[in-house]
C-alpha cells in the first residue's frame, strides 16, 4: 500500500507544481476542504486522499482571531509534525505562518480530535534535512519554495499538554 501511494503522489506531484494549479488550488481547494469538513463532522480531508493532512487552528497576529487552515503534513515522530508556508508558490507568506511566529500555541484538528501543539521555526541548519523528509512524502515540494521566490518558512509542531503555554 505504501508503495502504491508513494506511486501515485509522484505521479500527481508534478501537476500541483503547475501554473495552472497554483491559480486554481487556492481558488478551489480550501471551500472543498470546508465543505468536506462539514459533511464528515471534520474528520475527513480533500487533501489526505493524497498526503497526511490536518487543520491548524492558530491565533491571528493581529486581529488575535481564531483561524484555521488546512494544511499538508509530514509526521516526524510521535507527536510531532513539519508543515510548510509554501502557500501553492505565492510571492508573500500565508498568514498562517506569521500567526505561528507571534502566538506559537496552536491547536491541530486530525481526524476530528484537538489536539494542542507548540509551534517552532525549523532554523537553517535543519532546512535541507527537514525538506529531504517532506520530500520523501510529496516528490518535488520544495519546488515552491524555489518558484516563490522566498524563503519558505518550515514549522515543527510538537505536542502540548492541554492548559500549557
Amino acid at each position: 500500500m505504501a508503495r502504491l501511494l508513494h506511486t501515485v503522489r509522484s505521479a500527481v506531484a508534478p501537476v500541483t507544481r503547475t501554473r495552472a494549479f497554483r491559480r486554481v488550488g487556492p481558488v478551489v481547494l480550501p471551500p472543498a476542504e470546508r465543505a468536506l469538513a462539514r459533511l464528515s463532522g471534520g474528520r475527513l480531508q480533500v487533501s489526505a486522499l493524497l498526503v497526511p493532512s490536518l487543520v491548524l487552528h492558530t491565533t491571528g497576529a493581529r486581529s488575535g482571531r481564531r483561524r484555521s487552515t488546512y494544511l499538508m503534513y509530514t509526521p516526524e515522530g510521535r507527536g510531532r509534525a513539519i508543515v510548510a508556508g509554501s502557500a501553492f508558490a505565492q510571492e508573500r507568506h500565508p498568514a498562517w505562518t506569521y500567526n505561528l511566529l507571534a502566538h506559537p500555541d496552536a491547536t491541530v484538528s486530525l481526524g476530528g480530535r484537538q489536539i494542542p501543539v507548540r509551534a517552532t521555526l525549523v532554523g537553517d541548519d535543519e532546512r535541507d534535512a527537514v525538506w529531504e523528509r517532506i520530500e520523501r512524502q510529496w516528490p518535488g515540494y520544495r519546488g515552491y519554495e524555489r518558484s516563490s521566490g522566498r524563503t519558505v518558512r518550515l514549522f515543527r509542531l510538537e505536542r502540548r499538554e492541554p492548559g500549557t503555554g
